[in-house]
C-alpha cells in the first residue's frame, strides 16, 4: 500500500532464511482483513508497506533449528510471531511474546512468498494435505476464527451465559460461532446487515439486535430483563463500539475486546461504576491454532463462509474497494 487508498501488486524478491529459526513458505491463500482497512482510510499512517497477516501454505525450506515443520507440510500461521516458548507464551499469550512481531508490515502475507521467523512457535501444520474446500476455513483460523475465539473465552462465554456481540464484520461473526460452540445459551448479534445477520444465524446467534449506542445498551437490557449480558465481545474498536459493549455487560459480567483500538477514550469512573472484568488485546492466536485446525479438519465448524468475494492475488485492490465499500465482508485473495 503505497499511501491511503493506493494498493499495488508489484514484484519483489524472494524472501530467504536469514535466521536458523525461519521457515520459507509458498502461500495458498491469504485475504484482506478488516484492520487493513485502517490505514487504507488514511486513520493509520502507511508508506509503501508491505499488507497482508493471515496466511496458509506449503512450507517450502526451513533454517536448520526448525524441528516441527518440515518442506512439504501444509501450514496455518498466526498473525503474530511468538517463539511459543517463553514465559508469556507459556501462559497463553503469545500474541505478547518477548519476540513478538507482527506479520503485517514487515512481512506481508499478501503475496505469493514469505519468511516467517520463529517457525516452530508461529506455524502450526495441518494433520495431512487438505481438501481444497476446507481451505478458506483453515486460512480463517490464521486470524479472524482465533481472534474471534479469543474474544469469546476472554467474555468468558459459556453454558447458561447470554452473550453480545458488538461488530458484524468476520471477527464479530467468529465471535459468534465460537460464543455458540463454547455452549452460550442465547447469543445476541448488533447488526444493520441484512446478508450479515443471516450468515450471524446461521453461527449460532438466537437475536439480532439493529440499534446501537446507548440504543443498543438498552435493548440489550430490554432482553436480558435490565440486567444486561454476562459477555460480551467487542469486535469493532470505536468510541461508539467499546462504550456500547461496556453499558451492555452486566455487573460482575466480562467484556472481550479485540477490535483494534483507535482513538478510544474510557471514562475511568463510568468504567469503575460499571463492576465489569475486562480482557483484550491482539489475540494469542497461537494458543487456539491446534485446536481450530482440527475441529475445521474434522468438519465440525466451518468459518470459511466468512469469505463472501474471492479474487486471484492480482485484483487485491479491487478487493480493498469492495471491502471499504463494504460489498464485502471478506474477501480472499488465492495465490
Amino acid at each position: 500500500m503505497h499511501t491511503p487508498g493506493d494498493v499495488r501488486v508489484e514484484d519483489r524478491a524472494d524472501p530467504e532464511i536469514l535466521e536458523p529459526t525461519d521457515a520459507i513458505i509458498k502461500l495458498t491463500a491469504t485475504c484482506i482483513c478488516g484492520s487493513d482497512l485502517w490505514p487504507y482510510r488514511g486513520i493509520e499512517p502507511v508508506d509503501h508497506t508491505a499488507m497482508g497477516h493471515e496466511y496458509v501454505g506449503v512450507v517450502e525450506q526451513v533454517g536448520s533449528a526448525v524441528t516441527t515443520v518440515v518442506p512439504g507440510d501444509f501450514v496455518v500461521g498466526s498473525f503474530v510471531i511468538s517463539c511459543n516458548e517463553c514465559e508469556i507464551c507459556r501462559a497463553g499469550f503469545q500474541s505478547k511474546c518477548v519476540h513478538a512481531e507482527f506479520v503485517a508490515g514487515g512481512i506481508g502475507t499478501q503475496a505469493e512468498k514469505a519468511r516467517i521467523p520463529h517457525a516452530d512457535g508461529t506455524l502450526v501444520k495441518t494433520p495431512g494435505e487438505p481438501d481444497p474446500e476446507i481451505i478458506p476455513a483453515l486460512l480463517a483460523a490464521s486470524d479472524v476464527l482465533g481472534t474471534g475465539w479469543f474474544a469469546a473465552v476472554a467474555a468468558e462465554a459459556g453454558p447458561g451465559k447470554t452473550v453480545a456481540v458488538v461488530g458484524d464484520g468476520a471477527v464479530g461473526l467468529m465471535g459468534v460461532l465460537a460464543a455458540k460452540r463454547l455452549g452460550a445459551e442465547r447469543i445476541i448479534a448488533m447488526s444493520r446487515h441484512p446478508e450479515r445477520q443471516e450468515l450471524a444465524r446461521y453461527y449460532g446467534a438466537t437475536d439480532i439486535v439493529e440499534e446501537r449506542g446507548e440504543a443498543g445498551v438498552a435493548k440489550i437490557k430490554e432482553l436480558t430483563g435490565g440486567l444486561g449480558a454476562h459477555s460480551v465481545i467487542e469486535a469493532v474498536g470505536t468510541q461508539e463500539s467499546f462504550m456500547q459493549a461496556v453499558g451492555a455487560t452486566r455487573g460482575g459480567g466480562h467484556l472481550g475486546y479485540v477490535g483494534v483500538n483507535h482513538d478510544v477514550q474510557i471514562p475511568g469512573i463510568q468504567l469503575f461504576f460499571a463492576g465489569i472484568h475486562t480482557l483484550g488485546g491482539p489475540a494469542p492466536v497461537r494458543r487456539f491454532l491446534p485446536e481450530l485446525i482440527q475441529l475445521i479438519w474434522d468438519r465440525e465448524i466451518d468459518p470459511g463462509k466468512v469469505f463472501d468475494l474471492t479474487l486471484p492475488l492480482e485484483q487485491a485492490a479491487e478487493g480493498y474497494q469492495a471491502m471499504d465499500e463494504r460489498r464485502a465482508t471478506k474477501v480472499l485473495l488465492t495465490v
